[in-house]
């Protein structure tokens, strides 16, 4: 009889993930944190930083949201129980890569280092309540969301390959031009939180303290980050037609330009239309799926061929596939 150690080993000897279902159990992950960020943001955008004064209580006596602290508390109160959605998708792509087989264990690794973080963050949105909404806090708060972000799309693009070492599949040239283009995106988005913590929507109704610059001058300088992105993005769209990428390469940078584009329309208009708070949580969307689009291009640039057939062996003795005629 086989020893069980853990819970996951329990698991993963009476459970077989189809490759389909390892990859919808990913990609969960990263629908979930994308929604995390938005309704984060609306947290901030609606004043209901504070709704929950404490944490992880929502006030000293409650663990949950009362009736005397109204909209505000609910809105904070419901974004914290996200993040148990979250985990719940977090936990279910650590367990169908620790079940699938042959056993991966540098998937089941990675996909358990998206835990981590969410422990991480959930610690740093504590800290962010405790210090009342410090702009620099919640700048590393919506960071380190950004960075489970990351690890989720490398777990997807994962689970769509196999173990063996990656093989380039664009000249060097080119792979080094799509890492800069992922650095100057990863760069635009920590300028992005210098518009935020010095401009409006602090988060809350009272005082809470700004960054010590002006918040134009910081948009000007997020601008001109992103006109930096967009030349880099469409060099990468006509390099990658001239040494005739894969076809799915080249539609991921498609891809990546229509969704800049549609984030640069937003973001100068909310600009000019001083910032609106539903304008300015389209931008955060946009943000996202930005970032996604961004790592799934890089991403794409390189292979890992799955040497392992694509649906499990079965382990019912009875099962006719195994059969002899």
């Amino acid at each position: 009889m086989v020893a069980v150690w853990n819970p996951l080993d329990y698991v993963a000897q009476r459970w077989t993930p189809s490759p389909r279902t390892l990859r919808r159990a990913a990609l969960s992950a990263v629908v979930m944190t994308v929604v995390i960020i938005v309704t984060g943001g609306a947290v901030r955008l609606t004043g209901s930083g504070l709704g929950c004064d404490t944490w992880p209580k929502c006030t000293d006596d409650s663990l949950f949201a009362t009736p005397e602290q109204g909209l505000h508390g609910a809105i904070e109160f419901g974004n914290r129980m996200l993040t148990y959605v979250l985990s719940a998708a977090v936990g279910w792509a650590i367990v169908a890569a620790r079940s699938v087989e042959p056993r991966r264990r540098g998937l089941t690794r990675l996909a358990w280092s998206m835990f981590w973080v969410v422990v991480l963050n959930a610690v740093m949105g504590g800290v962010t309540v405790h210090t009342e909404l410090n702009p620099w806090t919640v700048a590393v708060h919506f960071l380190l969301a950004n960075a489970l972000l990351t690890v989720a799309v490398v777990v997807w693009q994962r689970t769509r390959e196999g173990d063996a070492p990656p093989r380039p599949r664009v000249p060097r040239p080119v792979r080094k031009l799509a890492w800069a283009l992922v650095a100057a995106t990863a760069l635009l988005v920590a300028v992005g939180t210098t518009v935020t913590g010095s401009g409006k929507h602090a988060g809350d109704s009272s005082e809470v303290p700004r960054m010590p610059w002006n918040w134009v001058d910081a948009a000007h300088v997020h601008a001109a980050t992103a006109w930096l992105v967009c030349a880099l993005a469409v060099a990468m769209w006509l390099v990658l037609r001239v040494v005739d990428a894969p076809d799915d390469t080249r539609a991921r940078a498609r891809d990546l330009l229509v969704v800049l584009l549609a984030q640069g329309a937003v973001g100068y208009v909310q600009y000019f239309t001083d910032v609106p708070e539903f304008l300015v949580g389209l931008h955060m969307l946009g943000s996202a799926l930005t970032w996604v689009a961004v790592l799934r291009l890089a991403l794409s640039l390189r292979e890992r061929p799955v040497s392992e057939p694509e649906i499990p062996a079965s382990k019912d003795p009875a099962d006719p596939a195994l059969s002899t005629a």
